[in-house]
């Protein structure tokens, strides 16, 4: 499934508040940068997906692009290997992306959702042992990114945010197919690994997907996949101590499972609202349009450097028209197999770079009057007891984090450096970024400034 880049929505939203200005007069914390970036890793990854601190101030880092788990040692400027593709490891790590996330003491979990096993990776960065993972079919949901990063709850049960339930497909019109429901809500649950008991904490509001499928004349089937780039959502993460918050995105409240079972619900954050009018919601799809055509372009632009590969393809409407909705259009043909959008031959042959299908966009009237406080995949807990939260707010480009104390109280606003996003915690306020260059993705450590740590203590 293709969802509208996070980037994408969160800069126009930036250009939108800039323009707009805060909505109404509340109570906020000033907003205090990220200390200086202290380390920063020699070597260059394809991504930094999670960062797992240990002892001794060594990370394990999980890149899910280039397909490998690394050890670097505190001032990362060294690394070494725990888990690749490569027969020195086993194929430890297998052709689809992983999750990387906390376990017992100092030990982690790297699972592995190709061979449904999880490995134990202990202190010192080796591969204890293998287990298998508690439900194969919620092996996808144990990656983290958009799903949330699973975690231990007090009692030692693995939380995550399960699969989504499809619901039966809708009676379809003559010539088209019926596909299954997409819910606009999914299981927040936990599991003990050792008797494979499941229950559900509660649930979390997602980002909901229309879908069509038609068939043409020639046998060629075309799915419509419609989305909204702005859902309000809710978001979820585990504690240090183990405690569970669910953050909700139409209020921006929390609700609390305390480590020892209570459940409790604390006052809405105090948030800037951005109120969204009429001309501001089509100076947003405008904007989304436009960044979807530079996507576009740049997707043609590897695939013919490419000759042709099969490859996730999205890109925006050519007319430029409103209505309709985020479109992405997969066809399938027998002899052909399946392919984003049509294919012609290239000469000789050869195979040509795909022509990419147009993308619609939902008509104005169809977002939400109040712009999202935060998007998916946007809440962590740290190593000091607190819940940050990405918001959609920006200063300079940076992203501000809300700062969320165990009692549910606004203790702090941490903006980070232009083109950051925080993959992990180290005790004591250590913050682990991912910053992209043109060779690939450097992994930053820098610290919350001392005056701002303290204001959460």
């Amino acid at each position: 499934m293709t969802r509208l880049p996070d980037t994408f929505v969160r800069a126009t939203l930036a250009l939108l508040c800039a323009a707009g200005g805060a909505a109404g007069a509340q109570a906020l914390p000033p907003i205090h940068a990220l200390g200086p970036v202290e380390h920063k890793s020699t070597e260059l990854l394809g991504a930094v997906s999670a960062v797992r601190a240990l002892p001794g101030g060594r990370v394990l880092v999980n890149d899910n692009s280039g397909r490998k788990v690394v050890l670097f040692e505190p001032s990362l400027a060294t690394f070494s290997v725990v888990a690749d593709t490569t027969s020195a490891t086993a194929n430890a790590y297998s052709s689809r992306a992983g999750g990387l996330f906390a376990y017992k003491g100092d030990s982690s979990l790297f699972v592995d959702p190709t061979s449904l096993s999880m490995l134990v990776i202990d202190g010192a960065g080796k591969i204890a042992r293998v287990m298998s993972v508690p439900r194969p079919n919620d092996a996808g949901s144990l990656i983290g990114g958009q799903s949330g990063t699973p975690g231990f709850d007090a009692q030692g049960r693995l939380v995550y945010r399960a699969a989504p339930n499809f619901g039966m497909p809708k009676r379809a019109a003559e010539g088209t197919f019926g596909m299954p429901v997409f819910p606009d809500s999914v299981l927040l649950v936990r599991i003990d690994l050792a008797t494979r008991k499941l229950d559900t904490i509660g649930t979390v509001k997602t980002q909901k997907m229309n879908m069509s499928m038609t068939q043409d004349a020639n046998g060629r089937m075309t799915v419509t996949s419609i989305q909204n780039p702005m859902q309000v959502v809710d978001d979820w993460a585990v504690l240090a101590d183990g405690s569970v918050a669910i953050v909700r995105g139409q209020d921006y409240h929390i609700d609390w499972l305390s480590a020892d079972g209570t459940q409790w619900s604390s006052p809405k954050v105090p948030f800037a609202w951005l109120h969204m009018n009429d001309s501001m919601k089509v100076a947003f799809l405008d904007s989304t349009k436009t960044a979807f055509q530079k996507l576009r372009d740049a997707a043609m632009a590897r695939a013919a450097a490419g000759g042709g590969a099969n490859m996730p393809l999205i890109a925006p409407p050519g007319d430029g028209g409103g209505g309709g909705g985020a479109m992405i259009v997969m066809r399938m043909d027998a002899k052909a197999g399946a392919e984003m959008g049509a294919r012609p031959s290239g000469p000789a042959g050869a195979p040509a770079a795909p022509v990419i299908p147009p993308m619609q966009f939902v008509s104005p009237s169809e977002l939400p009057d109040y712009a999202p406080p935060f998007n998916a995949g946007s809440a962590r807990g740290d190593m000091d007891g607190n819940l940050w939260v990405r918001t959609t707010n920006t200063v300079g480009g940076g992203s501000v984090y809300d700062v969320i104390s165990k009692k549910g109280e606004l203790t702090d606003r941490v903006q980070v450096p232009a083109g950051r996003v925080i993959a992990g915690f180290g005790v004591g306020g250590l913050v682990y970024m991912g910053v992209r260059e043109t060779d690939g993705v450097r992994l930053e450590q820098a610290r919350r400034m001392v005056a701002s740590l303290g204001a959460s203590r």
